[in-house]
């Protein structure tokens, strides 16, 4: 078995393939190899932008987590702001009370005495009216001592049953 080489036919085989090749480069090659950059660059864009949106996003989450916490500690100030605004209004509130109670006591302290007073005076009015009608009486009669003395006691009793 020989092996023979027919140079013609392989030359016009490589010549050919140089031409195909050629054409492949020119006309496919380079624009697959364009597309393929291309697509690599985005890609490679859209990794960036998920990475970037991901930190963003990490960002957010830990800014949101700051502004829950400041809420939820503001919440909690209010609350106890609250509380003691309540407690000390609570306090007024008996303390109000207590003075109304106190000044009430005093008004009815003082309106009794008022009032004590002027059966008091009345007292001594009707006292000296009467006293002053038994003078007139005795002085009237001309009685004697015995007869005054029943005379004032009845009228002791009088005032006395009056009264």
């Amino acid at each position: 078995m020989g092996f023979d080489i027919n140079w013609g036919s392989a030359l016009y085989q490589l010549l050919a393939f140089s031409v195909l090749l050629f054409f492949l480069s020119k006309f496919a090659l380079k624009p697959l190899l364009g597309i393929m950059e291309k697509r690599e660059q985005m890609i490679n864009e859209q990794i960036s932008s998920a990475e970037k949106n991901r930190k963003d996003s990490e960002a957010f989450i830990a800014e949101q987590r700051q502004a829950l916490e400041q809420a939820r500690m503001e919440a909690n100030e209010i609350i106890q702001n609250a509380k003691k605004l309540s407690e000390q209004q609570g306090q007024d509130i008996v303390k109000a009370a207590r003075n109304d109670a106190e000044r009430i006591k005093e008004s009815a302290v003082a309106e009794i005495q008022r009032e004590k007073e002027q059966a008091v005076s009345a007292l001594r009015e009707q006292v000296a009216g009467l006293s002053v009608l038994i003078a007139t009486k005795v002085i009237e009669k001309e009685l004697n001592e015995a007869e005054q003395e029943k005379l004032v006691q009845e009228y002791l009793k009088e005032v006395g049953e009056e009264l």
